[in-house]
């Protein structure tokens, strides 16, 4: 839980630089480009390619091409459908498939988890809803499409895992997840990307760098290494909590306006239920085989 817990605040303070400095100003395309390339700059030098078969390399491969390159894919083309605060909204569904992919893929279902998420649900929803324009249906899918590819990662990184030696050393082959965003970021870039929307300013480019080498970098690997590590239901709980930790920062730093109120509320919302997810988990532990 502590690396699930230390990422979220590490994004929290990258969505407001992205907010304050990037949005609108630098092509979203050569962002996440330039993150990727950056994140797979740090682990290359780690990367022991005889740690893995072909099959395992290429599924970590899809792995990354999916949780980050098509996630940003459908991210990033969501706002040219939606306002800022429904892009938000709609992101809350996350840990909804987070419990259903994680059943699916363990061969078991759980309807505590769906309970515990729904709940995670409810307080993102208290805290982002502000009300809907008309004709929001296509921009609605385009982020449950990049909700299920950030879901689809964490869950399949933590199947994949099962396969895995405890003994491996996770940096030495995390560099593959990495390549296969690169393989989709590169092309998306020269597809889709503005070249003339460079960064303009030294800071601009610290930004960068600061979201690839550690908010990419280090923060991906912590992130996945940490759903490994807790069970499904606070795995998917934690995928709501950068939304008030995200909200508080700005908050805290930038003197943005913030309701306190539905802020609070669906933060305590979300944080019982991850104490309601951990005393069932300990009651189930205590139970007689």
């Amino acid at each position: 839980m502590g690396y699930l817990v230390g990422v979220t605040l590490l994004w929290a303070f990258s969505f407001s630089l992205i907010g304050v400095y990037l949005a609108g100003q630098v092509d979203s395309y050569l962002a996440v480009l330039v993150r990727v390339l950056l994140a797979t700059l740090v682990f290359l030098p780690f990367l022991r390619p005889s740690l893995l078969v072909g099959r395992q390399r290429l599924a970590l491969m899809g792995l990354g091409a999916i949780q980050l390159g098509v996630m940003y894919i459908f991210f990033y083309q969501s706002f040219l459908l939606l306002s800022v605060p429904e892009v938000l909204l709609f992101t809350i569904f996350t840990p909804l498939y987070i419990a259903l992919l994680d059943d699916w893929l363990f061969g078991r279902f759980t309807p505590f988890y769906l309970l515990t998420a729904g709940l995670a649900v409810l307080g993102a929803a208290v805290i982002r809803f502000q009300g809907l324009d008309s004709g929001f249906w296509l921009g609605f899918l385009v982020v449950q499409g990049a909700n299920l590819c950030f879901a689809l990662g964490q869950v399949g990184y933590r199947r994949l895992s099962t396969s895995l030696p405890d003994s491996l050393p996770r940096h030495s082959v995390f560099a593959w997840f990495y390549l296969g965003a690169l393989a989709v970021a590169l092309p998306a870039f020269a597809l889709l990307g503005d070249a003339s929307a460079m960064p303009t300013t030294g800071i601009q480019w610290g930004i960068l760098a600061w979201l690839g080498l550690v908010a990419s970098g280090l923060g991906y690997f912590l992130w996945n290494l940490g759903a490994v590590r807790v069970d499904a239901g606070a795995l998917a709980i934690m995928n709501n909590a950068l939304i008030p930790a995200g909200l508080l920062v700005n908050l805290l730093i930038w003197n943005r306006d913030a309701d306190l109120a539905r802020l609070s509320l669906g933060g305590a919302i979300i944080l019982g239920a991850l104490v309601l997810n951990e005393w069932w988990l300990r009651r189930r532990r205590l139970q007689p085989a």
